[in-house]
């Protein structure tokens, strides 16, 4: 009879008496000794719980809260445990307590647990991922389809977070060379800090592939931010064409000048298609701000903008939807939404929202899927650490999403909650 299990070498805090003597049983058939509690714990991930005279309850029930953290660096509520694994609240701070009580679990706020190691064996390779923050769908979505490609691969994801932070962003470079992950994943915003991180890398031995923001020496995986701009200039240009005769007197763009050179590429895009696709004598004036990537901060330069331009027609384009919807507010509230048509970029979910009213002055957003970017990046990672032959660059795919084929795009946002108005859901912003 096959067990379906095999022993595992763990490193770390040994696990408490109790939970040994739960393991040193025998089993008849074979007379296999389980020497250790996570031997059993690879046994345990199941959608079914099997049925055995020889299984232990309690440790499958545990092993369920241990492989209900995606990362080591992932914080779960008591809350978070519950709907993971589908027992009660406090059936899962029972097994937490022990848990943490027996040095798999560390306790890092009141009813909030860290994994503080490794369950999953036989990971072939080691990969280190700093997150860029959590305070955009993006981000979100990048990170959350990374630990769902990883899942199925043969690798473990370390991850470290960024949170927008140079200085954090650094240091948390140090740590993954000191963990001596097998390569590096970053995504990081500030392109001052770049060549820094790359060198660390570098030193180390460590292969880095960078998303959206250039690194030196690194791989390239993201946009192709000329190509998306393009996209969004001749959509401004087009439906300028259809609803003004092409008579514009203003072009207002809305830059992210802390990520640097390339994300820029996006706005010389949209301003060269528009300049392609409409003609006119007298020409029209261009104005530049820089919204930092934030909604507040764009819909304040906006407005004060607004008090200055005498502009009757006005395109925007905008390097993010975030930056897309601060400016559009900024006019609404200026009373002159009609003045205006805008157009985003990424496609966020606040984004497909606004995109879902007729009526917005949002006419589009080219879209990224960063909900595909996960899979491509386990793939590209694992042919480099196979010395398999790769491209310096990899980029993603770019849709214009619009009122017309946002349903198509997106047909599932319902389901999801994102297919009320931005402007009816008073979001946070």
């Amino acid at each position: 009879m096959k067990f379906g299990f095999r022993p595992v070498a763990v490193t770390g805090r040994r696990p408490c008496g109790i939970m040994m003597q739960y393991i040193r049983a025998r089993a008849d058939f074979g007379r296999v000794r389980f020497h250790s509690v996570l031997s059993l714990l690879e046994f345990a991930p199941m959608t079914k719980e099997p049925q055995s005279r020889y299984l232990v309850k309690s440790l499958v029930h545990a092993s369920k809260v241990l492989f209900c953290f995606r990362s080591e660096g992932e914080v779960l509520r008591l809350r978070d445990l519950a709907s993971r694994t589908g027992f009660n609240k406090m059936t899962c701070y029972r097994l937490a307590f022990t848990l943490h009580q027996c040095g798999f679990l560390e306790k890092v706020g009141e009813h909030q647990y860290r994994r503080v190691m490794s369950v999953r064996p036989n990971r072939q390779y080691r990969i280190g991922y700093g997150a860029a923050g959590e305070n955009s769908p993006f981000f979100s979505e990048v990170e959350a389809s990374l630990l769902e490609a990883a899942n199925g691969a043969p690798v473990e994801v370390m991850i470290v977070k960024n949170r927008f932070d140079s200085r954090t962003a650094l240091r948390n470079a140090d740590t993954l060379v000191r963990e001596r992950v097998d390569l590096a994943i970053e995504f990081q915003t500030d392109e001052a800090i770049a060549p820094l991180i790359a060198g660390k890398f570098l030193e180390a031995g460590i292969p880095l592939i960078a998303i959206d923001i250039p690194h030196p020496g690194a791989t390239y995986f993201g946009a192709n931010n000329y190509q998306a701009g393009l996209m969004a200039g001749y959509h401004l240009a087009q439906w300028a064409n259809q609803h003004w005769e092409g008579a514009v007197d203003e072009v207002l763009l809305i830059e992210l000048g802390r990520s640097g050179s390339l994300p820029q590429t996006r706005i010389q895009g949209m301003l060269a298609a528009i300049g392609e696709r409409i003609s006119r004598k007298d020409g029209y004036r261009v104005s530049r701000l820089d919204g930092g990537g934030e909604f507040g901060r764009t819909q304040e330069r906006v407005r004060m903008h607004l008090r200055t331009s005498k502009a009757k027609r006005l395109l925007v384009g905008a390097a993010t939807d975030r930056t897309a919807l601060g400016a559009l507010r900024a006019f609404e509230e200026a009373g002159r939404a009609a003045d205006c048509a805008v157009v985003g970029q990424n496609a966020d979910p606040e984004g497909r929202a606004e995109l879902r009213n007729p009526r917005s002055r949002l006419i589009g957003s080219v879209a990224f899927f960063p909900e595909r970017y996960g899979a491509k990046l386990i793939r590209l990672a694992i042919d480099i650490l196979a010395g398999r032959p790769t491209p310096p660059a990899v980029f993603t795919k770019h849709q214009l999403v619009t009122h017309a084929n946002i349903d198509h795009v997106y047909p599932n946002d319902t389901l999801m909650g994102f297919a009320q108005s931005a402007g009816e859901s008073k979001m946070a912003r």
